[in-house]
């Protein structure tokens, strides 16, 4: 009788790029019984949306070589082994905790890149709001961020509730959002832009709005880190737009107890009552269905007001 036992390494070509699989059978979310092959066949599946929103951002990634419930690593860096047909860019790193002056960090161009980070138990996929140019210079962002915080007991009925305000304030500025559902606790909105104003013109206008949002609803918001504040409110976190900080992509997993994805999400979801996180399965679903809902990210021409 054959042996049916899956084995333990095998050699995939993608894109023209020759891989080396191992332990497809490794459970990586144990209560959802999901598999580094499940991982890996969501991560190829889902490519074709997902490639457009890393492009020409360094990649940070969070892996949990031992599965979720197990504690997981930052990687910057690109690891030694790492492919030589991966392209990759050496950026400054200030205030790196292992003093680290510069980071040779992965470019993800296509769906080897994500096969190869996914192999690795890379799940969660960080980026910043800005890309590098072709020969490495970091360009101005092109792209806000609020990232809503809840404080338990509240959840994300209230980072909803937030949104809608955000939404609102956007508005007034001839600014549109697009909201993801984090796959976590929360969710983001991003606001698209044309990528000619500098960080610091981003970050300003960020933390204005969400200071006078915070001051307005102070019930609901709250725009300082203090954990002492929080409790049953959404923290606006205008820091992500930071140049040293990065925010999980759009359609990246989360190292969750489920499989959950940072989802792009209709405004009409958002102001429903069932709003909650979606889980890989749902998520290409929907991307089969109706395409990339954040598609107005990676066109924006929106430019903040002086």
């Amino acid at each position: 009788m054959a042996d049916r036992a899956p084995r333990a390494e095998q050699r995939l070509s993608v894109d023209g790029h020759e891989l080396t699989i191992r332990r497809l059978d490794k459970v990586l979310y144990p209560q959802a019984g999901a598999t580094k092959a499940d991982v890996l066949d969501y991560y190829v599946r889902i490519a074709h949306v997902l490639l457009p929103h890393l492009a020409d951002r360094p990649v940070t990634r969070i892996r949990y070589p031992d599965g979720v419930e197990a504690s997981p690593f930052f990687e910057k860096n690109l690891p030694a082994h790492a492919p030589g047909w991966l392209r990759s860019v050496e950026l400054p790193t200030p205030g790196s905790t292992r003093d680290r002056q510069t980071a040779t960090f992965p470019l993800f161009d296509d769906t080897a890149a994500l096969v190869w980070a996914a192999n690795l138990a890379a799940l969660e996929l960080h980026v910043p709001q800005w890309t590098v140019g072709p020969r490495g210079g970091v360009r101005d962002p092109n792209r806000l961020v609020i990232d809503l915080d809840p404080g338990p007991p509240a959840g994300l009925a209230e980072c909803a509730a937030a949104a809608l305000e955000i939404r609102e304030r956007l508005a007034a500025d001839d600014l549109t959002a697009v909201p993801v559902t984090s796959g976590s606790k929360g969710m983001q909105l991003y606001v698209p832009l044309a990528g000619d104003q500098p960080a610091s013109t981003v970050r300003r206008y960020a933390k204005r709005l969400a200071e006078t949002l915070a001051s307005e609803r102070p019930e609901l918001l709250v725009a300082k880190m203090t954990k002492t504040l929080r409790a049953g409110k959404v923290l606006l976190d205008w820091s992500q737009n930071n140049p040293a900080k990065t925010t999980i992509s759009p359609y990246s997993l989360r190292g969750r107890a489920q499989p959950w994805v940072a989802a792009p999400r209709t405004w009409d979801e958002v102001d429903a009552t069932t709003l909650a996180q979606l889980t890989a399965a749902q998520v290409l679903e929907r991307v089969a269905d109706g395409g990339d809902l954040a598609g107005a990210l990676l066109s924006g021409r929106a430019r903040l007001p002086s």
